[in-house]
């Protein structure tokens, strides 16, 4: 046992407490056992005359001889009745025996004395109450309890019963007692020195654990747990440390993972920061070239430059370059719009086979000058589907656009249609390049762009796709990207009415 640790401190203290206990109780039976023996032997004699004198008047000569013997026989007494003038009137007869010879005259002696102390005679005759005292034998020096009864009747006392009863025994009983004490006290300074060792490792053991536990648990040490599987206070809070380091460690786990994920977060705001500044430069740049280009142009005009059929093709110039331009901004108007949480979308069911067919004819003219090959594959019709058809258009147009920019002369983009159960994919398909694997993703992001090589005849900002995934969230489709065997396919979903 360590010098202050917890199972010396319950040991010593287990120890002191129980020899102080065991001290106690030895003491106060040596000090008062004799004197609680005399009072209860006092109150049972007394209780029992009562109930002798209650039927007192009752009895014959014959069953008062027998009821005096009954009442010797059950308290270990000798009782007399004496005439209201002292004198005997009747006593038990002793059988021959040393024993039963002694207690007669025991009691005679006891009787002599009652009556030669006027005091202990007088006060029965005139309170006419019953008294207890101690008489000592004068020769074998034994003390003896003596109760004197007066039978009252009619306000006169007609008979005195004298009762006498030996202390011997319990003498005798104290002094064995005090010797048997000695043997037991020696016997319980071992037993108290076991049972104190034994409760106290019962009790610090767990306790040792626990600590053992927690100290692991303040070094951020939440493998350890608490081996102990009482079902009492300890064994709870050895449940409940074990629950918290439990907690401790997956709320560490999770403190770590959210760590690396801040940092990922962290790494993507600087990737999108660096996505922000490329935007502002291809922002700048498309802004630059068509503001340039219709700046130069009106000076043309405004100079005079242009000549005959010239000037319709200096206006067209102007022209196109401000549809640029404003294709440009309402692009960042819609993403701002999408983005911001309040925009609605107005839904109407319409039929989705004749939607695609009024789009893509809009694009005929551009695939014709890229000599693109154009398929529809579809055996769809009259399926109606449910959403927001001018968003859904803002989809397809963009996706087309994408199409067109990126498929090489003389290649095929096909559109198809296709039923999954409740649901119709559209998808487009453009032969040409793949998109590299780690584009893949971040093709939906805003201000990304897949070419970073600056080449201004494939157009575009950033900003197309972004809007196309913002529009299908809307729309709970299920969409995404993905490279095929001559190219990239676009696809999307929509609920079947």
């Amino acid at each position: 046992m360590k010098k202050n640790g917890i199972t010396l401190k319950l040991f010593s203290i287990t120890v002191v407490f129980l020899f102080m206990f065991i001290t106690a109780v030895i003491l106060i039976q040596s000090l008062f056992f004799e004197k609680f023996y005399v009072n209860q032997k006092t109150k049972q004699l007394k209780s029992n005359v009562e109930k002798f004198k209650s039927n007192y008047t009752k009895y014959n000569s014959n069953s008062l001889f027998n009821a005096m013997s009954d009442f010797e026989d059950n308290n270990n007494a000798k009782i007399a009745i004496l005439e209201n003038t002292g004198t005997l009137k009747l006593i038990q007869q002793p059988i021959v025996k040393e024993k039963q010879t002694r207690s007669s005259e025991t009691m005679m002696l006891a009787i002599n004395n009652w009556i030669s102390s006027l005091e202990n005679y007088f006060d029965v005759l005139s309170t006419k109450k019953t008294i207890v005292y101690t008489f000592r034998h004068p020769s074998l020096n034994t003390d003896n309890l003596v109760l004197v009864s007066p039978v009252v009747v009619n306000g006169e006392i007609q008979d005195i019963i004298f009762v006498l009863s030996t202390l011997q025994p319990v003498g005798e009983a104290t002094s064995v007692t005090r010797e048997y004490y000695i043997y037991v006290y020696l016997a319980a300074v071992v037993l108290i020195a076991i049972l104190s060792l034994i409760y106290s490792k019962m009790i610090s053991k767990p306790l040792i654990s626990l600590n053992s536990t927690a100290t692991k648990i303040a070094e951020l040490d939440f493998s350890a747990k608490c081996q102990v599987n009482s079902n009492d206070e300890l064994g709870s809070l050895a449940k409940t440390l074990n629950f918290l380091s439990e907690k401790l460690g997956n709320t560490l786990n999770e403190l770590k993972t959210a760590n690396e994920n801040l940092k990922g977060d962290i790494e993507k705001e600087k990737q999108l920061e660096k996505m922000r500044k490329e935007f502002v430069a291809s922002v700048s740049h498309e802004l630059k070239t068509p503001i340039s280009l219709i700046e130069g142009y009106a000076e043309g005009l405004k100079d005079g430059v242009p000549k005959g059929d010239d000037i319709a093709y200096y206006l067209d110039v102007i022209i196109d370059e401000s549809k640029n331009m404003n294709s440009l901004v309402s692009d960042m108007l819609d993403l701002s719009q999408l983005e911001s949480g309040n925009f609605k979308l107005n839904l109407s069911e319409f039929d989705v086979s004749i939607f695609i067919n009024s789009i893509y004819r809009k694009y005929l003219a551009s695939i014709n000058d890229k000599y693109l090959k154009l398929n529809i594959s579809s055996h769809i019709h009259n399926i109606k589907v449910y959403g927001d058809p001018y968003r859904l258009e803002q989809v397809i147009n963009n996706l087309l656009n994408n199409a067109i920019r990126f498929t090489p002369l003389n290649k095929s983009i096909i559109i198809t249609l296709k039923t999954e159960g409740n649901k119709i994919s559209v998808e487009i398909e453009n032969e040409g390049s793949f998109i590299e694997g780690g584009d893949l993703d971040r093709i939906w992001d805003k201000f990304y762009k897949g070419d970073k090589s600056g080449n201004r005849h494939l157009g575009g900002t950033g900003l197309g796709l972004s809007i196309v995934k913002n529009i299908l969230i809307l729309h709970k489709s299920n969409f995404g990207v993905i490279n095929t065997d001559s190219g990239v396919c676009f696809y999307f979903t929509l609920d079947i009415i």
